[in-house]
Formats: structure tokens, sequence, C-alpha cells
């Protein structure tokens, strides 16, 4: 698998990477390279001009709400556009919490005008009055997914979205439909921190072949040895299962 490389765009890294989001890059760096694949990584931070036709996959973790401000006012400009064109031409994306809510259409406070998505995935977010905090386990189409969740937000699915998993364990998207994250085309938003992909190899591979299919076409990853990977998931999902 050498001949191929990998380029990863991480959103905003200064100011949305909290609760080990920049885990998520990492390991997705290092299972390339474990391939022979070749990476290269480029941080995008607020102001910069995004080129929609470098990046294969991009990253976009959760920030606090004064970084999420000055990150919903930069993609509003040309930067929003870009990244929608880039997800057109068939890059990968996967967001995490704040990401995930302002690549959807609009975040709704609770005394406040309405703040402008991307509207890259269908759903809509708005403020709610209890905080989910906790493990988070998911059932999903590929296997359990794992992480930690820290919102108050409430995400509900348009149409053309459809559900990452089944909540086992948390609140999920809103806490009433059982329903955990965002799937459209190869966009996956959720609100699993932690980081996510290093306990989950299984995504990070269903990501790592969409983002080589962009410009290397059909692509089969060589397997790799999981054991510790999946020692971590056996242990944050008996944690996640005894959450009161």
């Amino acid at each position: 698998m050498g001949a191929m490389d990998l380029r990863i765009v991480h959103l905003y890294p200064d100011l949305m990477s909290i609760y080990g989001d920049r885990g998520n890059v990492i390991a997705l760096e290092q299972r390339a390279r474990w391939r022979d694949i070749a990476v290269d990584v480029r941080a995008h931070r607020a102001g910069d001009d995004l080129d929609p036709e470098w990046g294969d996959l991009y990253f976009f973790g959760g920030g606090q709400d004064q970084g999420q401000d000055v990150v919903g006012a930069d993609l509003q400009g040309p930067n929003g556009a870009r990244l929608k064109e880039a997800i057109a031409s068939g890059a990968t994306v996967l967001s995490i919490c704040g990401g995930y809510q302002l690549l959807g259409h609009e975040y709704v406070p609770e005394a406040a005008p309405p703040i402008p998505g991307v509207g890259a995935l269908d759903v809509r977010t708005v403020a709610g009055k209890r905080r989910y905090v906790g493990n988070l386990l998911v059932e999903a189409d590929g296997g359990t997914l794992v992480g930690f969740e820290n919102h108050s937000g409430k995400t509900y699915l348009g149409p053309a979205a459809r559900p990452l998993g089944r909540v086992l364990v948390g609140g999920g998207n809103n806490g009433e439909d059982k329903t955990e994250g965002a799937v459209q085309g190869k966009v996956i938003g959720c609100y699993l921190h932690g980081s996510l992909l290093p306990k989950n190899p299984w995504l990070a591979d269903r990501l790592l072949t969409w983002a080589l299919e962009r410009r290397h076409g059909a692509v089969t990853l060589t397997p790799l040895d999981d054991t510790a990977e999946s020692l971590a998931r056996d242990q944050a999902t008996a944690v996640a299962r005894a959450r009161p």
C-alpha cells in the first residue's frame, strides 16, 4: 500500500479540540503509516483560505462557546462554501460535538437568534436545559462505539441524514429518540469525545478507506493487530455499562 498517500485537514485545532479530540487525527495518521501510506496533515485556522481540492479527510472537533463563535463566523464566509465543495468532490469528514453542530443547518440558543451552520449535514440543534455528561455507548452499523459525551445541545436529524447508531448508554443526539450522530454520504457527525478513534479502530479504518478512495480508487486496507485497541474499547465499554 506504500504507493498511496493521504491528506488530512485538521479544522480549527486551536479552537475546536477538547476532551482528547486531537487523538483522532493521531490515530488516523498512525493507522495509515502502519500500512506504509504517506500522510500529510495540515491545520486550518480561522482566517486561512481553505483549499477545497487538497484534503481527502477533514477532522472537526468540539470547542467552547467562544471558540465556536469564531469558527462559525469563519464558516459563514467563503470557507464554508469551500468545505461544502470539498465534500461534494468526495472528501470525508469526521466531526464531533461543536463541529457536528456547526456542520448542520443551525444551532438555536435558548434566548438568542439562531446561529447558521454550513448545511453539510441535514441536522438541526437546539439548546436544551439538561447537560448530557458521561460515557456514551452506541450500537452502529459496523460495531459498537464507545466515547464520552458532554453537551446540552439537542440535535435532530432531517430526512437526508441517517443516525450513526442507536444509544445503549447515555444521551446521544437529544436524549429522546435513542439516536446518536448522523451520517450523510462520507460525512459523519457525533457527540463521541474521548478520543473516539483509538478505541474504535473499525470506524477509523472506514474513514481511511473512504478518504483514500477520493484519489486512489477502490481500496482494501491491510488488517492490523488491534489487540490493544480492543482491550481499551472493552474497558471503556465496561465503564459505560456501569454508568448510573
